[in-house]
């Protein structure tokens, strides 16, 4: 049994569950999101509460049980609230511009970089921290990590795309190992 898949999920007043077979379509305030399900697993709506229960017993069963419930709390959250990652860039010249739709990244490379926004996702820039946000974690949650892999933190001065709040661990220079 999934401990995580038997708690039901609660649905807020301001939106709306829609189950057509195995795809499940959740429109709330903020937008519209839709995802089909796994054929070992069942979603029913009962009262004000979705219950994600497992249909075919297999060896994946219990993960995905667990995996589609948390998918589909997550859904609910972003069409109510919806997410954000934000990142910081340290390094000097560093910096980052948003260019129509576009992000381009000045990040010590030859050339700038440019990334493309999804049409769902939106980008803001103030200073040196790069706001990402939108309804679908999943979505903004890979933008943040394409966007921190242009150029990840490195470890003896710290340069580079980091998320907020992320702590890099550094190391010591030639110049102090040779001192001890």
């Amino acid at each position: 049994m999934s401990r995580v898949g038997k708690k039901p999920i609660l649905i807020p007043e301001n939106v709306e569950v829609k189950i057509e077979g195995q795809k499940v379509i959740i429109k709330g305030p903020k937008g519209e999101l839709s995802r089909e399900i796994r054929p070992e697993i069942k979603a029913e709506i009962k009262g004000n509460q979705i219950f994600v229960l497992p249909q075919k017993e297999t060896k994946q069963t219990k993960a995905f049980w667990g995996l589609t419930r948390t998918l589909l709390a997550n859904m609910i959250k972003g069409v109510t609230e919806g997410y954000e990652k934000k990142l910081e860039i340290e390094g000097l010249g560093f910096k980052a511009l948003v260019e129509g739709e576009d992000l381009k990244l000045l990040v010590g490379f030859t050339h700038p970089v440019k990334i493309k926004v999804p049409q769902d996702i939106k980008f803001s820039v103030e200073k040196n921290v790069i706001t990402v946000s939108g309804i679908d974690k999943e979505k903004v949650g890979l933008l943040a990590a394409t966007i921190r892999k242009v150029k990840p933190p490195e470890p003896y001065k710290g340069k580079g795309i980091r998320y907020q709040g992320e702590i890099v661990r550094r190391k010591v220079g030639k110049k102090a190992a040779t001192a001890m």
